[in-house]
């Protein structure tokens, strides 16, 4: 018997998060171990007059392409992908893996190239998302593997991720729904606003927020969803900060990362495991020192680390920040190949301030 919970999240793929209308071509992105979930969404597509698309993966195939592709192959920007990017009305990307760590003893050089070849598809997306002619969301399927990595067992794995987007409730939409009305209480703090001040343990830093907008961040492109975000003044984010949380990035696991900024800038960077790695993907482009994604997490049923950033990032009581590419909604400026999210804890003896008042205090905002 399928999960009812697992139908009411394609019910909020389809219904909410893409608003799927007559006509409307979707392509669905995922690996072939989320069949239930691509057998619901194919159905519920089909049921609101639109047309799904799969372009599937088996679950190791990036893996194998990373251990047998030449250069040529690696610079190659899929053509499929590429088109619907370019001209369909939706997309779907179901993260399905059944081994999180596939891509971990992989060529980082080998994934800059390949990163480069995909950065025409990431710049498609932000900007066609920007305007809404693309609908575009990223969500999860359970797998044993992200249970795993979480700590739990599969049911409670389901359980946890289930709870965090509400699929297990009567109403989800109705629940979303109201999520973006509080959210958008708390952007009223931010907006026509300028100097950001993070202070805390693990965080002294400033930034501009001037001339640009907060995003409502309330599940129409991640599933769960829950933060508010934007993209700071390019050359105005100053000081360090110490990201609490583990930050994976194209299946490698960065730990205890620490970053200086002067003038917008990475200047100095160092992490106690996979440094080397950090600071390649520094050095990628021109825009990857640079932070495009500056958001704060607001969905408390993400309570705990999970290894997977569609959650952590969220996670109630943080903040993190982008390195790299900026989303042009936000006013972001920057330009990258890369997208890479970092996470900080808030909750203890933290605050944010706004034009000298403070905000939030360990893990909330205030009035």
């Amino acid at each position: 018997m399928t999960d009812p919970r697992l139908l009411k999240h394609a019910d909020i793929l389809v219904n909410y998060s893409t608003d799927i209308q007559p006509g409307d071509r979707v392509v669905i992105e995922s690996t072939t171990a989320a069949e239930p979930m691509l057998e619901a969404l194919i159905e519920r597509i089909l049921a609101r007059g639109g047309y799904p698309y799969l372009i599937t993966k088996l679950p190791r195939e990036d893996a194998i392409f990373y251990q047998h592709a030449g250069e040529a192959q690696l610079i190659q920007t899929p053509e499929f992908l590429k088109l619907a990017y370019e001209t369909f009305e939706a997309r779907i990307r179901l993260h399905s893996l059944t081994d999180t760590k596939h891509l971990s003893k992989v060529d980082p050089e080998k994934q800059a190239l390949h990163a480069r070849a995909m950065s025409p598809i990431l710049s498609t997306q932000m900007q066609r998302g920007l305007s809404r002619d693309l609908k575009w969301c990223t969500t999860l399927y359970p797998t044993q593997a992200y249970a795993d990595e979480a700590g739990m067992s599969l049911e409670a794995y389901k359980d946890f991720i289930y709870g965090t987007m509400h699929a297990d409730t009567d109403d989800p939409v109705s629940y979303w729904e109201q999520v973006k009305a509080e959210q958008a209480e708390y952007v009223k703090m931010f907006e026509g606003r300028d100097k950001v001040v993070l202070r805390g343990p693990n965080v002294d830093l400033r930034l501009s927020v001037k001339g640009r907008k907060f995003v409502n961040a309330c599940g129409l492109n991640n599933m769960p969803d829950g933060e508010i975000f934007t993209g700071p003044v390019e050359n105005s984010v100053h000081g360090w900060v110490r990201f609490t949380y583990p930050s994976i990035y194209e299946g490698r696991v960065v730990e205890n990362i620490e970053l200086e900024f002067v003038e917008g800038r990475v200047l100095h960077a160092k992490a106690k495991k996979n440094q080397d790695f950090l600071l390649r993907m520094l050095d990628t482009d021109a825009g990857a020192r640079f932070v495009g994604e500056f958001a704060i997490g607001l969905n408390f049923e993400i309570d705990r680390f999970t290894g997977n950033i569609l959650f952590d990032e969220k996670i109630g009581g943080s903040f993190h920040m982008a390195l790299g590419a900026g989303y042009p909604e936000t006013g972001s400026q920057n330009k990258s190949q890369i997208h890479w999210d970092m996470i900080c804890d808030l909750r203890k003896d933290s605050e944010i301030n706004v034009d000298g008042q403070v905000v939030y205090k360990n893990g909330k905002f205030v009035a």
